[in-house]
């Protein structure tokens, strides 16, 4: 009786938590997101004036490669392309170089290009729900991240070099089966953002 007790306060503290932590991170992440930009919904809409092309969101298009003529607007600051079916990135991404937000949350992506490292102004990337197994190393090189989502990913192993985002205020891993060892030294790369991982309960111990 005692033990399911003990085990009910558990699971109510830690749902109480993992919804307080979720909430801050919904806030951090509306404030990121806040912008009075117009967004444009489809290519061809955004290509008659590419230029002015600062918001792009395909969502829910099916694709499955990215256009070709994303990379022609060189002023995007926030690039959507969420719930679609890519398996890969390409290499030109490193073209957006205004790119401040990238969302390509479920995905069937496995990684990040290398050249991901380009895009410097980068403060906000939502990855959850892929494939991810690995994260490159020039992910060191996005001096300005503030957020990065990862929820519900494959990852394994974390590159030393993360512990150069000194920027990183908000880290979601949740989703990914990680040691208690590998928490506790991802949390001394990342000493100064919030990372969230799934929580155990360990009331019977």
């Amino acid at each position: 009786m005692k033990n399911c007790i003990k085990i009910s306060i558990c699971i109510s503290l830690i749902l109480i938590l993992i919804n307080s932590l979720f909430l801050g991170a919904q806030n951090f992440q509306k404030g990121l997101s806040e912008t009075n930009l117009k967004m444009y919904t489809s290519i061809e809409d955004a290509l008659l004036n590419p230029d002015s092309v600062r918001y792009l969101s395909l969502k829910h298009k099916k694709l499955k490669v990215l256009p070709k003529e994303v990379f022609l607007f060189k002023n995007l600051e926030i690039l959507d392309v969420s719930k679609n079916k890519l398996d890969e990135l390409p290499e030109e991404l490193e073209k957006l170089v205004e790119l401040r937000e990238l969302s390509v949350s479920n995905n069937n992506l496995t990684t990040f290009p290398i050249q991901i490292g380009k895009l410097v102004k980068l403060k906000k990337i939502i990855a959850c729900q892929n494939n991810i197994v690995l994260l490159p190393n020039t992910i060191s090189n996005l001096i300005n991240l503030q957020f990065l989502d990862l929820w519900s990913n494959e990852i394994e192993v974390f590159p030393n070099e993360i512990k150069d985002l000194t920027q990183l205020k908000f880290v979601d891993l949740r989703g990914i089966m990680l040691t208690d060892e590998q928490k506790a030294a991802i949390k001394i790369l990342l000493p100064h953002a919030d990372v969230v991982f799934s929580m155990g309960c360990n009331c019977l111990k």
